[in-house]
């Protein structure tokens, strides 16, 4: 029994460093499925090799007294160095292809808007596991627009219950940027356990269209309206006829990917925290992550779930949601 519940925790925590897609896309069979994607991401050295044979010819010419110093590759600093690199997991279905040249202006002078939230909100959470709905954690969001275009989001998730008398955890993540006229833009994503730094954070350049991850300093090209695991959630509201589908790209603590969101049409579905008229999104790739969102309570999401590889089903569904 203790197992199950250190199990069941596993799956609460891969529930908020997802929050969305949230609980999820993280989630995404948290831990067990990391380190395949892990081994795809730190591919890019051998695709940087090139660069140094370009520089050695240079390197020939008389100049060359010096000890040849460029002919050294660095580490990825910049979307250049990335263009080069492989930047489809080998699982994915939706090569990231686009994201290199053309976007980056479209990206780098965004139009200010006005959010279609209320300027300050939370809205909370319970976790369930299973198709009998045991509660194993609870999670939190809050939201913040400021006058100058800017956002804050805050998330946490916790063990709860019989689950925290086994092993207490506590996620947090954090996501600031600007609001623009294609939704939320993020600029970095940061994540704590247990009140440390988790290192699984997340650096912004949309000027060159790229991302930079903490946990091994990989850089990513980035697509236009990219989003990092937390800011997703409130991203979806921003989404042009969302009702026929769209494609995403979803930066986690841990990789960079782009996920298609398939629209299953409108539901009305009743929570803890009322009863709401959705629309009901869904990802799938080896995993399956659903997301409804209240189409008459500004497109919050009031409704997560998610289920591994094995069947095995999580939830997290609203309970509250207060603005001022």
């Amino acid at each position: 029994m203790p197992l199950a519940f250190v199990l069941a925790l596993a799956a609460s925590l891969g529930i908020h460093a997802a929050a969305l897609f949230g609980t999820d896309i993280e989630l995404f069979g948290g831990a067990s499925d990391e380190p395949v994607v892990l081994h795809a991401e730190l591919q890019p050295p051998p695709a940087v090799a090139p660069k140094p044979a370009a520089e050695s010819k240079p390197v020939v010419k008389p100049v060359a007294k010096h000890r040849p110093k460029p002919a050294r590759p660095g580490p990825l600093t910049s979307s250049k160095d990335v263009a080069d690199a492989p930047v489809a997991p080998a699982t994915e279905t939706l090569p990231e292809t686009a994201p290199e040249t053309p976007e980056t202006t479209a990206v780098a002078v965004p139009e200010p808007v006005k959010p279609l939230l209320p300027a300050k909100g939370t809205i909370r959470f319970m976790i369930t596991m299973g198709a009998q709905g045991f509660q194993i954690g609870r999670a939190e969001h809050t939201w913040e627009f400021t006058e100058d275009g800017h956002y804050h989001l805050s998330g946490m998730t916790e063990t709860s219950g019989l689950v925290a008398l086994f092993k207490s955890v506590r996620f947090e993540n954090e996501s600031r940027g600007k609001l623009v006229a294609g939704g939320l833009q993020p600029e970095q994503y940061l994540t704590r356990k247990n009140g440390k730094d988790a290192n699984e954070n997340a650096e912004f350049d949309w000027p060159n269209a790229a991302v930079r991850l903490s946990r091994d300093g990989n850089v990513r090209p980035l697509a236009p309206g990219a989003q990092d695991i937390l800011s997703l959630n409130y991203h979806l509201a921003y989404i042009k006829q969302a009702e026929a589908g769209a494609t995403v790209g979803v930066v986690t603590g841990k990789k960079y990917d782009r996920y298609a969101l398939d629209s299953l049409g409108e539901e009305e579905i009743d929570t803890p925290a009322g009863h709401f008229r959705t629309l009901h999104l869904r990802a799938m790739t080896d995993t399956v992550t659903e997301i409804w969102i209240a189409l008459d309570r500004h497109r919050l999401p009031v409704k997560i779930r998610f289920t591994d590889k094995k069947g095995d089903i999580y939830e997290q569904v609203a309970t509250e949601i207060g603005t001022p």
